[in-house]
């Protein structure tokens, strides 16, 4: 698949402003207008660099992509949203190249629009719901809102840097954040605003979560993360790294010893599933997370310099076929695997990896073994990995998920040479807090049960994000944190007023 260069793009998207600056535009003269193409390293070249691969659009490109919204009265991209960003006015902003208005609109609702607008499946959610990929019958032809809120989120940092949010006067109420991912920054977000004192409570020696151990600096640049961090501290809001609660204090604790008026949990869904098949204890067998982990928090990557050792893959297998399994296909790519193959057992179709994710990845050499699942994982006489057998499958009925079931070709084994096996099939809850916390009502899973505000079955306890989702997307873990902070919030506003 071929690229054009940025240059080429952007001298198409100033000829095409340019015929249509000042021009009060028809709805079909705003269907007419091309959906705007993502500058992008070249893919050969990315493939020997941890560096973000998706350059952003230039503002030509971004006032052209912003012309194509049709500005719906009923706004039905608003109701894709979990945070509710008002879409339309946002991008009506950038199309006039009102940009510092435009990133005060998303920041109404949304605290991270750098961050969501790289790694949120938009194409999912305010996008799935587009009334211009309905015009073209064609979703993937909707307006690129994602694109268009990085766009003006990195504008924001590259001309006035992140503003810090008005923080209104002290409460003496003081909130424990468990985690520092998406959905906690939320949480702290919000209270620290209302005048709350807040502390994260983060059990790695750096804050960030999922975004900072789990997403590839290629996809998500680890300073724009640090950007966010830092905003919260400028507001106030105390970080304490390498507190496990569970270890260092258990949850009773945050309130018995240290005084704290409420607590939320976003702790995450950090422990990886594993398939059960023969082989998995081999030398060269790895979770995603562990793999992921090490290179992204630990940066093991830059083996120069990082005092982290990493696995040095030569011909790698990762099963699965979501983000983290394209993350860790991708990571292996740029650690010099000569060859990475994707086992997936369903389609491309069924992937639920974002389709943008699994094109990148073929365009850096990753090889696709569609309905194919791993059958065992073979050794040598030293335990260490040597290949993967995986049985074909075809598609029978639909399952639970919609998606039509795998079902297994008898006889249909084959070997595939391999000396690193990457499983990344999903991830449970972390136990710790739940096991030293017997009130927590839990559901099968390991996920902590919530009412529709966040409120868990203890008292002035609250909880949001993976560990109550399950694996999610950031803009979700943001949505449920927005409701747990309106909650926690009133609960100590009406403690204040019953002491007055």
């Amino acid at each position: 698949m071929s690229r054009a260069t940025p240059e080429l793009l952007e001298r198409e998207a100033t000829r095409l402003l340019n015929s249509i600056e000042g021009a009060e535009l028809t709805r079909k003269q705003r269907l007419e207008i091309p959906q705007q193409t993502i500058p992008a390293q070249d893919p050969v070249e990315r493939r020997s660099n941890m560096s973000e691969v998706t350059l952003g659009y230039t503002e030509a490109q971004a006032r052209l992509e912003a012309a194509r919204c049709l500005q719906c009265k009923n706004a039905v991209c608003v109701e894709g949203c979990p945070v509710g960003v008002d879409i339309p006015s946002f991008i009506q902003a950038i199309e006039d190249g009102r940009y510092a208005e435009a990133i005060a609109i998303i920041h109404r609702t949304n605290i991270l629009p750098a961050i969501c607008g790289r790694v949120c499946p938009q194409e999912n959610q305010c996008q799935a719901t587009c009334t211009v990929g309905k015009v073209h019958k064609d979703p993937l032809k909707a307006v690129s809102i994602g694109r268009l809120e990085r766009f003006v989120a990195d504008y924001e940092r590259s001309t006035q840097g992140s503003g810090v949010p008005e923080v209104k006067p002290e409460t003496g109420k003081r909130v424990a954040v468990i985690g520092s991912g998406p959905a906690s920054i939320t949480v702290a977000a919000d209270l620290r605003r209302e005048g709350h004192a807040v502390t994260i409570l983060e059990a790695f020696h750096r804050p960030g979560g999922v975004m900072v151990y789990g997403i590839p600096e290629f996809r998500l640049p680890k300073a724009i993360v640090e950007d966010e961090i830092h905003t919260l501290e400028r507001m106030g809001v105390e970080i304490r790294t390498n507190f496990l609660v569970g270890r260092t204090r258990r949850l009773h604790d945050l309130f018995d010893k240290d005084g704290y008026d409420a607590v939320f949990i976003g702790s995450g869904a950090g422990l990886p599933k594993f398939l059960g098949i023969e082989g998995e204890n081999l030398v060269g067998v790895f979770s995603a997370n562990e793999f992921l982990t090490r290179s992204n928090l630990m940066k093991a990557y830059d083996r120069e310099h990082a005092e982290t050792p990493i696995f040095q893959p030569r011909k790698v297998a990762v099963f699965g076929g979501g983000n983290v399994a394209m993350d860790a296909a991708r990571t292996a790519v740029r650690l010099e695997a000569e060859e990475v193959n994707v086992i997936y057992r369903r389609t491309r179709t069924e992937m639920p990896a974002r389709a943008e994710e699994v094109d990148n990845a073929e365009e850096e050499g990753v090889r696709f073994h569609f309905l194919r699942s791993p059958k065992r994982i073979l050794g040598n006489e030293d335990e260490r990995v040597v290949g993967v057998e995986c049985l074909a499958y075809e598609l029978g009925e639909p399952d639970d998920s919609g998606r039509r079931r795998p079902v297994p070709i008898p006889g249909s084994e084959t070997v595939i040479e391999v000396d690193t096996a990457l499983v990344s099939i999903g991830n449970d809850s972390h136990p710790l807090i739940t096991q030293t916390t017997p009130e927590l009502e839990t559901n099968k899973w390991g996920n902590i049960l919530t009412d529709e505000n966040g409120k868990t079955s203890m008292d002035r306890v609250y909880a949001g994000g993976d560990i109550v989702l399950g694996a999610a997307t950031v803009i979700l873990a943001m949505g449920e944190g927005r409701k747990a902070a309106a909650s926690i919030h009133e609960l100590l506003t009406s403690d204040s007023d019953d002491s007055a």
